[in-house]
């Protein structure tokens, strides 16, 4: 079970912003597996809210609901080289 945080959100509304994401993602590319775009959505949209402690138990959450399924790491390409780049500049440690 996750730790309890304020500013997690299980509701409806965070509900709803995960199935709009997974149908923008859809879209975007329609050949991908409906179940890997499902778990990218709840990923993308939840691990920037978790608490470090949290994300194993996040992890291990998702391999319950969609078992034996892998999702690669997704390529943020520019955003992630843009990212690094300021962290390298503000003196920061990136964590992996």
């Amino acid at each position: 079970q996750l730790s309890p945080q304020d500013h997690y959100d299980f509701g409806m509304r965070a509900l709803k912003s995960i199935l709009v994401m997974a149908g923008g993602l859809k879209r975007s590319s329609p050949d991908t597996r409906e179940d890997l775009t499902l778990i990218r959505a709840c990923r993308d949209s939840n691990l920037p809210k978790f608490v470090a402690e949290d994300i194993p138990l996040f992890n291990g959450i998702m391999a319950d609901l969609f078992p034996g399924v892998v999702l690669e790491p997704h390529d943020y390409g520019a955003l992630q080289k843009a990212i690094n780049v300021q962290l390298q500049d503000l003196g920061l440690q990136k964590v992996e």
